[in-house]
Order: structure tokens, then C-alpha cells, then sequence
């Protein structure tokens, strides 16, 4: 069902609908229709509690009234790295997620009302943009809250570390397909901490194929097949990531990993 993901134009991806099929993957058998249904129904109370919306301003504060108030999602401080929160479906269950996951639900629901809204690629953290001119910066982590511009500056710097200034003007609008692979690679990243190498490889795997140009999913799903002696599989993920890298030093990391498991 994913595969399709991988062939769309990056703008005709629903990214809330292709999250939800993302983790559908992992509960064989569940319904989704309560889920579809749960986000059709926030779109509508949005478009009502919206409707006199014209500004950015007031479009972000309605998206924070139904989404972070009436619906009640919030990040989850109290077990931050617990993979659930990368989870779509378990977030939609519990109400609770990461930067990533809840932003999907506020750009996914904003578009579909015809609102600019894009999702921020802020180090160690994802914020939404609501509106073009005069556009307003939140957070859904903390009930889409409205994010200040010094607060934002202040976010910037300290992914810049230290002596990096933080301006707003390198705050980057992040594709779907690069909203889904942040998405997925929380998941990927926790399954590594736990030390759970097969979990990992299948989340890569997924990374691949709804991102198939990411060039970072399959070194690190050929990284984790090597470690794992799945020398075929690691060869198909390096030859993979030759066809679609251009850069240099990739294409030599990937071309001196080929040559060292070439069947003799």
C-alpha cells in the first residue's frame, strides 16, 4: 500500500493519510476507518470554528482551538522517547506525540481548508507555519501555541550550536516526504537505542520506499543488513543509493562498502 507514496508528486501526498497507512503496518488487522474518520471530523469542526478566519493569525488560532483544545493533543512530556509517539495511530489513540507527528495533524488539516501551512525543520524540533505574508509560527507540541520570533531566533541558534546565530530566514518548509521520513526515523532511531537492529531495518526499509530518493535511508538500511550478514540485501540498498546520489564522498562511502562484500 506504501509503494505508492514513493511514485506520487511530493504535493499530491496526504501527509496525515500516508502517516495513518505508515502505521497501519504494525496493526495487522486494526480498522481504519475510525481514524480516517476522527480526521475527517477535526477538518470539519476546523472549517466551523474557522470560518471567519482570514488572517494567519486567526486561521492558527482556530487550528489550536480544535486540534490542541477541543481534541486535546499535546506532546508527550512525560515519556517523550517512548516509540508510541511516533506511532500515527497510537498518537490518534492517546492524544499525544512528538513535534513530527502532531504537526502532521495540524499542516494536513490546514491545506484541506486551502490554508498555507507547512511544517518547519527546526533542529531537535518541528513547528508549523500558518499563512505566506505576515504568516504565524506554532507549536503543536505545546497546543499549537503561537511560537515568538525571539523565541524562534533563540531555536535557531541553539541548533546552530555554539557560535551559529539563529535567523529566521533559514527556517526550511519541509516536503511530505520529508515530514514522513522524520517521521520514521524517530521510530528507526528508538528501535537502534533499544538495540533492536530487525525493527530498525524494517523502518528503513519503509523510508526507502515512500522517500526512495533519501540517500541517508539506504546507507543506513545497508549499514544495519551489513551488521546483520545480510550481505545481498546490503549490496541491493549501496547500488540503490549509488543511482540516486550524486555527491562525491556518498558515492565513495557506498562504492569501497560494495567492493569490500563482492562475492569472491
Amino acid at each position: 500500500m506504501i509503494a505508492g507514496f514513493g511514485l506520487m508528486e511530493d504535493e499530491e501526498i496526504e501527509i496525515d493519510l500516508a502517516a495513518l497507512a505508515l502505521s497501519e503496518l504494525d496493526h495487522e488487522g486494526v480498522d481504519l476507518a475510525p481514524y480516517a474518520e476522527l480526521l475527517r471530523e477535526m477538518t470539519e469542526r476546523l472549517a466551523v470554528v474557522g470560518a471567519p478566519a482570514v488572517t494567519a493569525v486567526a486561521q492558527a488560532q482556530a487550528l489550536a482551538a480544535v486540534i490542541g483544545g477541543e481534541y486535546g493533543f499535546m506532546g508527550d512530556v512525560a515519556s517523550y522517547d517512548a516509540p508510541l509517539n511516533a506511532d500515527f495511530i497510537r498518537v490518534l489513540d492517546r492524544r499525544r506525540g512528538l513535534p513530527v507527528s502532531l504537526s502532521i495533524l495540524y499542516v494536513a488539516a490546514a491545506r484541506r481548508l486551502g490554508w498555507a501551512a507547512h511544517a518547519l525543520n527546526i533542529p531537535g524540533h518541528v513547528l508549523v507555519r500558518i499563512g505566506e505574508k505576515a504568516a504565524v509560527v506554532i507549536d503543536p507540541f505545546n497546543g499549537g501555541g503561537e511560537v515568538a520570533p525571539d523565541r524562534l531566533i533563540a531555536l535557531l541558534a541553539l541548533g546552530a550550536g555554539e557560535g551559529g546565530a539563529g535567523r529566521q530566514e533559514d527556517v526550511a518548509p519541509m516536503a511530505n516526504r520529508a515530514i514522513l521520513v522524520r517521521l520514521l526515523l524517530n521510530q528507526a532511531s528508538r528501535a537502534e537505542q533499544a538495540g533492536d537492529a530487525a525493527r530498525a531495518m524494517t523502518v528503513y526499509d519503509r523510508m526507502t520506499v515512500v522517500a526512495p530518493d533519501h540517500v541517508e535511508g539506504w546507507w543506513a538500511l545497508a549499514r544495519l543488513q551489513l551488521g546483520s550478514g545480510e550481505l545481498d540485501g546490503a549490496r541491493q540498498s549501496l547500488s540503490a543509493m549509488l543511482e540516486v546520489t550524486r555527491d562525491p564522498q556518498r558515492r565513495e562511502l557506498a562504492t569501497a562498502a560494495l567492493e569490500a562484500i563482492a562475492p569472491r
